[in-house]
């Protein structure tokens, strides 16, 4: 079996060697870029299975490399920052990133997260949905090959994005609240700043996919989310 490959992105030589080390011990194939110039040479070279992203980098924003990056490719992106403020948090989110851990990190929990988004990306071959695709109208959801179709036109979305979509149209009847929507997703206990977390992650959704007339995903004042049922009637 292949090694899942980890692309480390950090100016920091002393982070990037202890995030190598925690996961070459995990039997990773682990590449490094102390720059965005490198880290975009490496992706395109390489195509890696996660990228582990530094937000202060020396020559582009960590934020501003992941729009690049999202621009051609869906691979986990797990944020490192000195940064603490939940808006730090909620912009790198907004912008396609999957987790977000800030400095000084415990190498066990950076670990934790790198497997957890591992398991949860388009790469995890052992799918419940196997042969599943979920249809409304003007929209196609294929849990196998986690392709969306909106209006026809292929639709790039973040491995969280995916499965909060593929959750909503499963269980279409069915009102989730931000707390629920994130342990679901996340498949760990919510805290309470996580509601903003899965309202941004909602609105940068509903922006990708709801592209013509049909709103698929409601907001049910005071209960949650849903997604919309009564477009199966039309």
């Amino acid at each position: 079996m292949l090694k899942k490959k980890i692309l480390v992105v950090d100016d920091e030589p002393s982070i990037t060697e202890l995030v190598k080390l925690y996961l070459e011990k995990e039997d990773y194939d682990i590449r490094v870029a102390h720059n965005g110039a490198d880290a975009l040479h490496a992706i395109e070279s390489e195509t890696p299975d996660l990228i582990v992203l530094d937000v202060m980098l020396p020559d582009i924003n960590g934020v501003d490399l992941c729009l690049d990056i999202r621009k051609h490719h869906n691979m986990p992106i797990l944020f490192l920052s000195c940064k603490d403020q939940e808006i730090d948090k909620i912009v790198a989110l907004s912008v396609g990133g999957d987790d977000y851990i800030t400095k000084p990190f415990l190498p066990g929990e950076m670990v934790a997260r790198v497997k957890a988004n591992l398991r949860r990306s388009n790469l995890d071959t052992e799918d419940d949905d196997a042969d599943q695709i979920y249809t409304a109208p003007g929209l196609v959801v294929n849990a196998t090959t986690r392709e969306v179709l909106s209006m026809d036109e292929p639709i790039s979305l973040t491995a969280k994005e995916f499965d909060i979509l593929l959750l909503l149209i499963k269980n279409p009847k069915r009102i989730y609240s931000a707390e629920q929507l994130f342990e679901h997703v996340w498949k760990e206990e919510t805290l309470k700043s996580d509601r903003n977390t899965i309202m941004v992650y909602i609105s940068n959704l509903r922006k990708k996919i709801e592209l013509g007339e049909y709103k698929y995903i409601l907001n049910i004042r005071g209960l949650g989310y849903k997604f919309n049922h009564h477009l199966f009637d039309e």
